[in-house]
């Protein structure tokens, strides 16, 4: 099984694993991720132990190939995404496990197609419900733009038209997030991989 991480943006554009925008859940510390530094962040511990906030190259020494790993790299539509792509990249270098990174904005699969084609890239969709005309519009537009080698998909939304549809051109759909044995069977139906995490984890090993 492989590992999902998330990398948001810093003020300085380092390349730090944190899943959330605001430090309050994880860490005793306040405010935005973005509104500091990768140095700052990685001096600050995480709740519940001694760890502190990992670069996303401790990650990579950490794992060292040993699983696949999927880098969703998160963004503002109102911030520039060189800086973060850039880190990533620089941070992949030379790293030899199998990784992909993935994200909502159709950006990032643009900057890495132009600029890293050699890494797996992915568009993350959730149609939060809107199968209108205009929003599958904007689905395929975002899809033209990031050209991405696979889709991961909210569970939520499948069965999705849109998403067989590029399952059925030969595009890969992983679904997100499965937590249930229920799920897992959407899963198993609709898409080609899980990114499972609590019992959606114990049913894949399980099975």
């Amino acid at each position: 099984m492989g590992i999902e991480c998330d990398v948001p943006p810093t003020s300085d554009g380092g390349a730090m694993v944190f899943h959330d925008w605001e430090l309050d859940r994880l860490t005793d510390t306040a405010g935005a991720v973005c509104e500091r530094s990768a140095a700052e962040l990685a001096a600050i511990a995480l709740r519940g132990g001694n760890e502190r906030i990992p670069r996303l190259n401790d990650l990579l020494a950490l794992v060292r190939g040993r699983a696949p790993l999927l880098i969703e790299i998160k963004t503002r539509r109102d911030r520039r995404i060189a800086p973060l792509c850039l880190a990533v990249r620089h941070d992949l270098e030379g790293y030899a496990g199998p990784v992909a990174v993935m994200s909502f904005d159709p950006r990032v699969g643009a900057w890495f197609r132009e600029h890293a084609p050699r890494v797996v890239r992915g568009l993350v969709v959730t149609e939060e419900g809107a199968r209108t005309y205009s929003a599958t519009v904007k689905r395929h537009l975002a899809l033209w733009r990031a050209r991405p080698d696979f889709l991961a998909y909210d569970v939520r939304d499948l069965p999705s038209a849109f998403a067989a549809a590029q399952r059925k051109r030969g595009l890969p759909v992983l679904t997100w997030t499965v937590r249930s044995p229920a799920l897992r069977k959407v899963a198993a139906d609709y898409a080609d991989a899980a990114i499972a995490e609590g019992e959606g984890v114990a049913e894949a090993t399980a099975s």
